[in-house]
């Protein structure tokens, strides 16, 4: 049987599961790249010998990911792909394993991708107003009438 390609196999698990648009998938592909790097680049032990990503440290990576490439829009576009928590890029990445896109360890569970931080928290915090914004003086004088 021929190998199948990343497209081929991302086709036939929406077909089994639609709840994730294929563009899911090719983010949380990507995604891994982005936090094997970023890890590789902290900590340069971990350069040097092959690198296994655990869930906390591949949603941490999918984060920084999403926010990199969406900005604020970030929380807009992973919704729009179905994915509304960390435990949905579980399910995306166990996926995946399941069709020997990904591999993992013995360790490694569905559940370390659940409730690690917060959508609202990640995602649209950062791009909140640190400080309420100054009141200007035709405003309070509105405000006051």
């Amino acid at each position: 049987m021929p190998e199948l390609d990343f497209d081929e196999i991302v086709g036939m698990i929406c077909r089994e599961d639609p709840r994730f648009d294929r563009r899911a998938y090719q983010f949380t592909r990507e995604g891994l790249d982005h936090a094997v790097k970023a890890l590789r680049k902290r900590d340069s032990a971990r350069a040097v010998r092959s690198l296994h990503v655990s869930g906390p440290e591949l949603l941490d990576g999918l984060r920084a990911f999403a926010i990199e490439q969406f900005g604020p829009m970030a929380i807009t576009v992973l919704h729009s792909w179905g994915i509304r928590k960390c435990a949905d890029f579980g399910d995306i990445v166990f996926s995946l394993i399941e069709y020997s896109v990904f591999s993992k360890t013995d360790s490694d569970r569905r559940e370390d991708f659940s409730e690690v931080f917060d959508f609202e928290d990640a995602f649209v915090k950062p791009f909140l107003p640190k400080q309420p914004r100054p009141v200007r003086w035709s405003q309070a004088v509105l405000e006051s009438v």
